[in-house]
């Protein structure tokens, strides 16, 4: 809401705006003064073609053309009728992102990060909504508890709105697809290591070959190790990160690989909050320094093969089983607007939690093109088979003088877990998509897919079961105006993972589209508008006993437009704007604990998000090597803390980022990243306590390539 921007942040989102104006006006530009030329008439077959990320250099450049998510959507962003970011690896390593928050930080429409120092998990919220995850188009579903390792992927691609047609139940927002680091038929190699403050020392390396003299078998292998501490005292980030793959390739038609990989976190997963009277500094630590862990353990083994039966038929499989033991607990503040006094209530709250997972999928794809239009159809079966057990505690604990902080010492007896849970989820999928491609202009798409769940749930000695059977549609026209520029609208449906007695959560969202890709530019520019509905909405409440209840809500929708940008420019420019505004409202709702939210805005989905990174290139010479400077800006305007818009608002903000990157020699490189770079402060949640957006990060990396 504009009277909720201040001056300063007004001239911000205005500057901001002028970058994505500016980098849209210049590859037009560039195409004008005769850099780029239709030169002949184009044909859009196939519309479906075989890749997995080797369309696109993502070590090398920030611009993708090339979707995989598992080979279930066209390959062609150009020709895909959704909203699409791809996050390359170049782009990951240009802005030092280390967590999926900050990986997604400067795509539209994706508001990250919104409990600051609660580390548990990965916050994101996509056009108002969560998003499944997926890693090589396999949902991550129960390993969720495990923040995922960006240095374990090629790539990131995000497609907003959800899309069950696709990719079975799955969150409204959107999907998040990881493209997993694979072995490649050729030397390659780079070994960093990187120190910084917060107090963060790290060292990886990522290589592979050829195994053999016919060139069949190819290896790769892939590590990180994390020794770290976060803003607060007494804090720890710590992590082991392990993956090794090995790829068959006994002639061009077949590619069967293997990934294996293990990934340990040590952690503390929350600073304990700080009080809500006023601001207090980073490093306060209110929480028990004996009482504050977070211990992740997750090992995955998947297989992947691919073979082109080279008369327009292909078949894709692909199998992971998974493995992950997780625990946690810590003290937190039960803080009050209305406390008087230096004393402040704690509570402390654990769990342990477990997960098995075995999944696949097989996909057949046959393409064919005919006089006036062309032909691809993908049908596929995937399964599911997962098991999770979780024993949650919580309970008072001692109340702490944040004048004087006196810590307590870790709890003496732990209360029983308030509820035992065991669940194993079955699911069975069938889906079919059909592309026809006409005159080399018109794109039909359209989607089916039937999802068989059974789902069986133990909770404190209890058993019971439910079973479900749901079907989402998907329908999709493109118009290829010429080859730089396509527009779509589109109708897609989602279903999210039900639990037992519980009505799935359903969306459903109206897209329209247009995307531009001017030719002899490296470029890539996307707008859309959407109306995005999500029905029998449930959500978490805390109880003032602090228990955690789940609550109907109803019917929530968010209207909005998404722009997004990323060009390389002139050799020695590159340039990532974009530009989100969201609607939200709650259209039907019971009252949440006492409070009518009828008409009110989420919590925690701004109006006005905006980003501009850009990275400028000062060629060397005989003296010196390369330079490369980065600057980056994010604007987050005002949001509500709660669905009960009542508690208090965000105030909008601006975050600056840094980068500098100089060639030391060929092949070495010595850069230098701060993320915030101002060490602004601020609310990004509140509830019982304040949390504030990360403060200032320092890192100097050292990086050899071969």
């Amino acid at each position: 809401m504009a009277h909720d921007i201040s001056c300063g942040a007004r001239r911000t989102l205005t500057a901001l705006l002028l970058g994505c104006t500016a980098l849209i006006a210049s590859p037009a530009l560039a195409q004008d003064a005769g850099t780029g030329t239709e030169a002949s008439p184009y044909r859009l077959s196939p519309i479906l073609i075989n890749a997995e990320g080797q369309f696109d250099d993502d070590a090398n450049s920030i611009v993708a053309r090339e979707l995989w998510v598992g080979g279930k959507v066209a390959t062609s962003i150009l020709d895909t009728p959704a909203s699409v970011s791809v996050i390359t690896e170049k782009e990951v390593r240009d802005r030092r992102a280390t967590t999926l928050e900050e990986v997604l930080s400067y795509s539209s429409g994706i508001h990250t990060d919104y409990y600051g120092t609660d580390d548990r998990n990965e916050y994101f919220l996509v056009r108002g909504f969560e998003a499944t995850t997926y890693r090589d188009g396999l949902t991550l579903g129960s390993m969720r508890s495990a923040r995922e390792e960006p240095y374990a992927f090629e790539r990131t691609e995000v497609i907003r709105g959800g899309n069950s047609t696709l990719f079975g139940t799955s969150d409204p927002g959107g999907t998040i697809n990881f493209v997993t680091k694979q072995p490649r038929f050729e030397r390659f190699g780079e070994v960093y290591g990187s120190v910084g403050s917060p107090r963060n020392a790290e060292y990886g390396f990522d290589a592979g070959d050829v195994l053999n003299a016919e060139g069949t078998l190819a290896y790769r292998l892939t590590a990180k190790v994390q020794d770290g501490e976060r803003d607060y005292d007494h804090s720890r980030n710590d992590s082991r990160f392990l993956m090794g793959g090995l790829s068959w390739q006994p002639g061009t038609a077949t590619t069967l690989s293997v990934v294996a990989d293990y990934l340990k976190r040590e952690n503390t997963p929350n600073s304990g909050g700080y009080p809500l009277d006023r601001k207090y500094d980073r490093s306060d630590f209110f929480g028990e320094p004996d009482f504050n862990y977070q211990n992740v353990e997750r090992a995955s083994i998947t297989g992947l093969l691919e073979h082109d039966f080279d008369n327009g038929l292909n078949l894709r499989a692909n199998l992971r089983y998974s493995d992950l033991k997780s625990d946690f607990g810590y003290v937190y503040l039960s803080d009050s607007p209305a406390r008087v006094g230096t004393v402040v209530d704690r509570w402390y709250f654990g769990g342990d939690n477990t997960a098995e997972e075995l999944i696949g999928n097989v996909i057949l794809q046959y393409d064919r093109s005919f006089d006036r239009f062309d032909s691809s159809t993908v049908a596929g079966l995937e399964f599911r088979d997962a098991s999770t057990s979780s024993a949650p505690f919580y309970g008072l604990y001692t109340p702490i003088d944040i004048a004087n902080p006196v810590y307590s010492g870790a709890p003496g007896t732990l209360a029983a877990p308030y509820e035992l849970r065991d669940n194993d989820y079955k699911t069975k999928s069938l889906f079919v998509q059909q592309n026809l491609s006409f005159d080399d202009r018109f794109i039909a798409t359209v989607g089916l897919r039937h999802d068989w769940l059974d789902i069986r749930e133990t909770l404190n000695g209890v058993q019971t079961s439910d079973d479900f059977s749901e079907t989402s549609i998907r329908g999709a026209l493109t118009y290829k105006v010429n080859s730089e520029i396509s527009t779509y609208v589109s109708y897609v449906e989602s279903v999210a993972p039900p639990g037992v007695g519980v009505e799935p959560e359903r969306g459903e969202q109206y897209e329209l589209g247009v995307k531009y890709q001017p030719l002899g530019t490296n470029a890539l520019i996307s707008a859309s508008v959407y109306d995005l509905t999500k029905n029998n909405v449930t959500v978490a409440v805390v109880q003032p006993d602090g228990n955690i209840t789940r609550e109907l809500v109803g019917e929530q929708r968010v209207r909005g437009f998404d722009l997004e940008g990323k060009a390389e420019l002139g050799g020695n420019v590159d340039v990532i704007a974009s530009y989100s505004y969201m609607k939200s409202d709650v259209v039907r709702s019971g009252p949440i604990r006492g409070v009518d939210v009828e008409g009110n805005e989420f919590g925690n989905v701004p109006n006005h998000m905006a980003s501009l990174w850009v990275n400028y290139t000062l060629p060397g010479d005989q003296t010196r090597g390369d330079m490369r400077f980065g600057l980056g800006a994010r604007y987050v305007g005002s949001y509500f803390f709660a669905i009960s818009n009542n508690t208090g608002k965000a105030e909008s903000s601006v975050t600056l980022d840094a980068a500098f990157n100089y060639q030391v020699q060929e092949n070495t490189n010595l850069a230098l990243n701060i993320s915030n770079l101002l060490d602004d402060q601020h609310v990004v949640g509140s509830g019982t306590a304040d949390y504030y957006n990360p403060g200032r990060a320092v890192a100097v990396t050292l990086r050899h390539s071969w």
